[in-house]
């Protein structure tokens, strides 16, 4: 299984779920990826909780901050430095929108945006050091970011993480794998036409099952919105849909968990 108790500076270690529906999120994705959900008593925590896979934790939910905002899934990045961190971002091209900040003894964290219009996280641990289970049914597996200008992008994470971007052609579309510490961390692609014009560049979440059909059968029986219900790639097959609260996500199939 691939455990974690630690993430090297760069590598996506977290991810979470902002819902306008907090309960109705856990039922759904209780029901989709058969998590269970541990909600925070502690009012500092804001409604936060986490969801487990068996007794590993893979993901946080909590509500909006921000109610304009759509339902959403955010991808963090392991730091050593969240200070520092912020400070690249914004000499590199960046917004810092929140933070740092402290999160009680958990770790220390900020949101920013890229040059691109997309919002990811940073993630100094503290007593947290993010998802226990990943690359395996239950727990995230891959973080892409989708873009409407890939070359900003590139620059960017380069300056702020050090990611190496490795290009490469797959079926006549540019799909960039991100370098760190000389293996593959995420991706990018460049939005294409398919996307409706206002989509705005965003970090796609990948979760592993171990039976994508039954997966996406069970997000359509439970009221999401597919996109995608199965498309080959070399890593395996995936699909792609909306749950009930809006929030985009994808799950996939590993060849190498069948």
């Amino acid at each position: 299984m691939s455990e974690r108790s630690g993430y090297e500076p760069g590598v996506p270690c977290w991810v979470d779920l902002s819902s306008s529906d907090v309960e109705a999120s856990v039922r759904f994705y209780g029901e989709v990826l058969g998590w269970r959900a541990e909600m925070s008593d502690d009012p500092a925590a804001g409604g936060y909780g986490q969801f487990f896979h068996g007794d590993k934790r893979v993901a946080g939910v909590g509500p909006l901050h921000d109610e304009a905002m759509p339902s959403h899934w955010n991808s963090y990045v392991a730091v050593e430095d969240a200070d520092a961190t912020a400070d690249r971002i914004k000499n590199s091209g960046g917004t810092v929108v929140a933070g740092p900040m402290q999160v009680m003894e958990e770790g220390r964290m900020a949101v920013f945006q890229g040059p691109d219009g997309a919002y990811a996280s940073i993630w100094q641990a503290g007593r947290h050091h993010g998802a226990d289970l990943v690359n395996e049914p239950g727990g995230f597996c891959w973080n892409e970011l989708v873009t409407r200008d890939p070359e900003a992008a590139e620059r960017f994470y380069r300056a702020v993480f050090g990611w190496e971007p490795r290009p490469q052609q797959m079926d006549g579309v540019t799909y960039t794998e991100w370098h760190a510490g000389g293996r593959s961390v995420a991706g990018m692609i460049e939005m294409g036409p398919m996307y409706p014009p206002e989509t705005p560049s965003h970090w796609m979440v990948y979760f592993a099952v171990a039976d994508l059909d039954a997966a996406i059968g069970a997000a359509r029986r439970r009221g999401a919105e597919i996109f995608v219900d199965s498309m080959d790639s070399p890593p395996g097959r995936f699909g792609m849909f909306q749950d009930p609260q809006g929030a985009a996500v994808s799950v996939i199939q590993l060849r190498e968990n069948q």
